[in-house]
């Protein structure tokens, strides 16, 4: 009898024009930085939590700092992200339905070389997913600002049981955060003055030759934006964390290393994880371009994907991994630092 080989490769054929993945990914390509900051928020309220309080070698108060840290940051960096997300995200979507509006037919001709659909066009496409990622870019200092600051509310209200009933009323009242969005940004009156200011902002001749630049490396304008809000988030927590008042001083340093140490390792392990990941998976995209070549969404597709890749990768590094590696990191660096300075001073 014979016996006929067994085959072991993984048919992905039904993947490739899968509609609720193909739905998927064009949402995250309409919304990049709502993606990220949903991403961000879920990682850094529960994941990261979770996995500093299993963090051996490191006191209790320390750990507690560090999750109220975690959490503070998540749900400021949702509320200012989106805010200023949801708002670009729609001008964006506005200028896509109708660009002879909005942009000069000469930036029109530029950017769509081919003369084809401008929503097809690669420059078109990769400035306006900049300008939508920008968003994570442009709330980073804001949204650090107010992460630290929740620090010392995330304590009493997570870890110390409330002595006076009324506490959880006074931080549901702190309105910088935790109003909702669609009360504190209301865009009233005339509703295309936004993508009237960014179709200004496209029609002039330096933004459209850097649209052109970065259509060559469109593949990694997600990678590298976040890699730039991480380096920009990361200084002003420090700066921040060090002149607030209200945080306990020896409680600090080891807050402000937790944030370089986990922040530098993220984006060197980040970048080049993200790379070799999109270089192996670089024949799954492409069959995914060539099974929907004739669909007019294939563009937005291969952008969902070239968003989702890092987010995940930088989100399961930065808020899975390094936490538990970095407390206990932070934690020796504080020590060696407070018996230097005992040493120093007797």
């Amino acid at each position: 009898m014979r016996i006929e080989p067994v085959n072991n490769s993984i048919n992905f054929k039904g993947l490739y024009n899968n509609k609720a993945l193909l739905f998927g990914l064009e949402k995250i390509s309409d919304h990049p930085a709502s993606f990220v900051a949903l991403t961000t928020f879920v990682a850094s309220s529960f994941v990261r939590p979770f996995v500093i309080s299993k963090t051996p070698n490191t006191d209790d108060e320390t750990k507690k700092y560090l999750m109220a840290e975690s959490v503070t940051s998540g749900i400021a960096k949702f509320i200012t992200a989106e805010a200023i997300a949801m708002p670009i995200e729609g001008a964006i979507k506005k200028i896509d339905k109708n660009p002879d509006k909005f942009l000069n037919k000469e930036t029109i001709s530029i950017l769509n070389k081919t003369g084809s659909d401008l929503l097809q066009s690669k420059n078109y496409k990769s400035l306006a997913q900049m300008t939508k990622l920008s968003a994570n870019f442009i709330s980073a200092i804001p949204k650090s600002f107010i992460g630290v600051a929740l620090i010392p509310f995330a304590m009493d209200f997570l870890f110390k049981k409330s002595k006076d009933k009324n506490k959880t009323e006074k931080i549901n009242k702190y309105d910088p955060v935790f109003s909702p969005v669609s009360n504190s940004i209301a865009f009233k009156g005339k509703k295309e003055i936004l993508p009237e200011l960014i179709g200004k902002i496209y029609n002039k001749k330096p933004v459209l030759n850097f649209a052109n630049k970065i259509a060559k490396d469109s593949d990694n304008i997600a990678r590298n934006i976040s890699i730039a809000t991480d380096m920009l988030l990361m200084g002003a927590f420090c700066l921040q964390t060090k002149n607030n008042k209200k945080i306990k001083e020896d409680k600090k340093p080891p807050l402000i290393y937790n944030k370089l140490i986990s922040g530098a390792l993220s984006l060197f392990m980040g970048y080049g994880i993200d790379k070799a990941v999109q270089k192996g998976t670089k024949n799954c995209v492409d069959k995914i371009a060539s099974h929907n070549k004739d669909n007019k969404k294939c563009i937005k597709y291969i952008e969902g994907i070239n968003i989702l890749r890092p987010t995940l990768i930088f989100a399961g590094i930065y808020y899975g991994i390094l936490p538990f590696f970095s407390a206990i990191m932070a934690n020796k660096a504080d020590k060696f630092q407070k018996q230097k300075s005992n040493q120093n001073y007797p």
